[in-house]
Formats: structure tokens, C-alpha cells, sequence
């Protein structure tokens, strides 16, 4: 099932051939109407008119958060206000906001891509979703929300909170598609059971999840709680919001929009490429965005390109599932780790439950993680020889897999703070 089978199946030949036209108009874009850009190209002596193969492409400059933040907030706007129909921004929680606008066609644009990601997911116009992001500056409750209207499907525009509201109204409108955090999926469906709300009874059918990373192990405990196909999504603010990649219903990669977005994988430290199929951080060029266009942008997010061909017979390159972010890992006596990893390792060992937290600190020059599982009550309240057997056993899993060893301590369930946006796994102490 498609959305734009024309766009979605064209071949790779097609499909470069495309991307340097549109490249080359965006370029020339930024280099007119944004100064930040023109004084970085200039600088480095590049002729926009040049760039025509990706050895071309990689001399141009990347692009960081830091830059949109010391932009803040319309500096690199490439329209005037007046084109500007819709502004968002980040929360600013690590700094300055990241502001974005969008003009009348991104917003066109936008909408044709969730879309496109919501019909690869499995929703056709019939469904009705039930969309539990925050609406406002956040971009991901107005996406989708207007992604879902162009499929024209019925949308339920509840927000995020109030989990008992949301599974009522579940019940009561007899929602189909449930689009939020997996975190928070995961948090419903307790509260679910927690109800004594029979899950049979209810008429979920599908999930759409993304804005934090989430392991293979969560999404088969979503589908199972939730009696639901579950597939993942990716989108960030930078470079437009919920549609830049998505899962089809085979769920073995996200099909990354490549008519609209040019993506690098790059070694975090070396700046470099990384070999076919490698891991490495996630840089992504707006191709056809009129009002905020950016150029080979830092996501932060780590993860690899699929390029085998998909069954779904989409031929956009696929990008795996994040697996954390640079600025997101932990560096614990020289070992890179990531809260996905040890989720994952979590979900798989019988009696934990999928909440889990990660507090680092640092005992005179030596570190020392600890990680918080919370358990079963059956578990929490057995003799402590179950418990200290639990506890090296985990304490071996999570050593044979980090290649360090770490602290566990168990914890009773709901012990651990619950969020119904993203997640924090991590709290690190150390005066870095």
C-alpha cells in the first residue's frame, strides 16, 4: 500500500538525478537569502554552480544545532515573515530554542509526507487516530495531526496526559491508530491492565511511535499489551518534523524520504563517511524546504543505512531503528555505552519490567553506573536469594554486553518516574 507509488518506486538512477536538481536549487537558495550560509561558503571558496557529485556535495560545511541556536531566532529563515505561515521550535531545555517556520508549500509538503509514512504504516483513511503528543511549538502533534487529515483519516487530537482520559476516550470513539512515545505506549497499556479493561474489547489496530529511541524487545511488548502492529517513525525539528523516515508493515528499517532529504552517515569524531552498512551519526540536507532549508545537519542520532531492497517495493534507502545519540551517550571508563543497549538486554531477562533507569557518578577519579530495573512484585518481595540471583544475572548480561561492568539495583514496580513525553533514562552526576 502506498501513498505516492510514483515517488515512493522510482529507481535509483531517477532518484539521484532528482536529488541534485532539487539540490541545486536549495543551494543556490541559501547562498541568495541566508547570510550564515553565503559567509561559510564564501569563506571556504565554493561555487554553489560547482557542486555536482557527492565528492562535490561533501566539501560543503555541516550544519549544527549551535549554529541554529546562535541564529535565534529567524537568521536562517531563507523567506521573509510574511511567507511564513507556522513557526516551531524545540524546548530549549539544553539552551536556546531552535526556532522553525515553514512556508504555505512546506506545509503542503510536510502533510504529503506523514502521510506517506502513515499509509506505509498501515493507516488508510477508514482509521481513526488518536494523537497523544503535546500540540504547540513541539512539531510532532501538529505533523502528524495534519499528515492524518491529508490521508483523511478521522483525528482524534487529545494531546499527551491524562492516561485514564485517553484510554475512555479510546473506548468510547473507538480509536484505531494510537500515536504517541513508545514510553508512553508502554505507560497506557499497564494503566490498561491496571483498569481491568479487557484489551480485546477495545479496537486498536495500529501504532505510530517515534521521537525516542526504543529497542526490538519494547516493540514486541508494545504489540503484545496492546494487541497492535507497532512501527516506528523519525522526524526532528531541524529539518521539518515527524515524515522523514518511517517503517512499512515489514518493520526492518525506516524508509527514509529521499526525494525530499539527502542523508550522509558520518563518523562522529572524524567527520568522515562510514563504510556501507556501518553505524555512524545521522546527517541529513532539506532538499525541497522554502523557508528553513539546512545543509549536511548534525542530527546527533546514530544509526545505519539499509540499501537492500525492501519486499514492500519502496526503493528509498532505509535507515535502522536509532540506537541512541552522540550527545546522548555515556562514556564510563572509556567505554561508549547507550541506555538502548542495556534496554535491550533488560527486556529479555524474565520478571523485569520495561522501566528502567541509569544514574552515573563518579567516586574520586573512578566511575561508577548504576542501573535501576524496576521488578515484579513477585519478584521485589521474594527471599533475597531470587533477588541477588536476578541481580547476577543481569550484572552478567549487561557486563558481557558493554564490556564493562555495572551496578543493579532492584526496585519495585512503579518506583521509577513514568513520562508521557520522552523518556530520561539517564542521570549523570559527574561534574564533567
Amino acid at each position: 500500500m502506498y501513498w505516492e507509488k510514483e515517488n515512493e518506486c522510482m529507481s535509483r538512477d531517477e532518484l539521484e538525478q532528482f536529488q541534485f536538481e532539487k539540490l541545486e536549487s536549495t543551494l543556490n537558495r541559501v547562498h541568495m537569502n541566508v547570510p550564515f550560509y553565503r559567509k561559510k561558503f564564501d569563506e571556504l571558496g565554493i561555487d554553489t554552480d560547482e557542486i555536482r557529485t557527492m565528492d562535490d556535495f561533501r566539501k560543503l560545511p555541516f550544519t549544527t544545532k549551535d549554529d541554529l541556536r546562535d541564529n535565534y531566532p529567524y537568521g536562517l529563515f531563507a523567506v521573509s515573515l510574511r511567507e511564513v505561515v507556522r513557526i516551531h521550535a524545540s524546548s530549549g531545555t539544553t539552551g536556546m530554542s531552535t526556532v522553525v517556520g515553514y512556508t504555505r508549500n512546506d506545509i503542503k509538503i510536510w502533510s504529503n509526507l506523514v502521510a506517506r509514512i502513515m499509509t506505509a504504516g498501515g493507516v488508510t483513511r477508514d482509521d481513526l487516530v488518536q494523537i497523544a503528543f503535546g500540540y504547540g511549538l513541539f512539531t510532532g502533534g501538529f505533523g502528524l495531526h495534519y499528515g492524518a487529515e491529508r490521508l483523511g483519516a478521522s483525528v482524534i487530537p487529545i494531546s499527551s496526559g491524562n492516561t485514564k482520559r485517553q484510554i475512555r476516550i479510546m473506548q468510547d470513539f473507538r480509536t484505531t491508530t494510537l500515536i504517541c512515545t513508545p514510553s508512553y505506549a508502554m505507560l497506557i497499556a499497564d494503566t490498561i491492565y491496571e483498569m481491568g479493561i479487557n484489551i480485546n474489547a477495545l479496537s486498536l489496530k495500529y501504532g505510530l511511535f517515534g521521537a525516542e529511541p526504543w529497542s526490538e524487545s519494547m516493540r514486541q511488548e508494545i504489540q503484545e499489551k496492546l494487541r497492535i502492529v507497532a512501527t516506528d517513525n523519525y522526524g526532528l525539528s531541524e529539518v521539518m518534523g515527524p515524515g522523514v523516515a518511517g517503517e512499512c508493515l515489514e518493520r526492518n528499517g525506516l524508509h527514509i524520504n529521499e526525494d525530499h532529504f539527502l542523508v550522509e552517515v558520518i563518523k562522529p569524531d572524524t567527520l568522515e563517511p562510514v563504510a556501507p552498512g556501518e553505524v555512524g551519526e545521522l546527517v541529513v540536507t532539506t532538499l525541497t524546504k522554502e523557508a528553513f532549508p539546512v545543509i549536511r545537519f548534525r542530527t546527533r542520532d546514530l544509526t545505519r543505512l539499509i540499501t537492500e531492497p525492501c519486499p514492500c517495493g519502496r526503493t528509498f534507502v532505509r535507515m535502522s531503528r536509532v540506537m541512541g545519540r552522540t550527545d546522548d551517550m555515556l562514556i564510563i571508563r572509556g567505554v561508549n555505552v547507550f541506555p538502548s543497549q542495556i534496554e535491550s538486554i533488560l527486556f529479555d531477562i524474565e520478571g523485569t519490567e520495561p522501566h528502567y533507569q541509569i544514574v552515573v557518578e563518579r567516586d574520586d577519579a573512578l566511575d561508577r553506573a548504576t542501573v535501576l530495573v524496576e521488578v515484579s512484585e513477585a519478584i521485589f518481595f521474594d527471599e533475597m536469594k531470587k533477588q541477588s540471583e536476578m541481580v547476577g544475572l543481569i550484572r552478567k548480561r549487561l557486563a558481557s554486553e558493554l564490556g564493562i561492568s555495572v551496578e543493579v539495583r532492584l526496585v519495585e514496580k512503579k518506583t521509577l518516574e513514568r513520562f508521557e513525553g520522552k523518556a530520561k533514562r539517564v542521570i549523570d552526576k559527574r561534574n564533567l
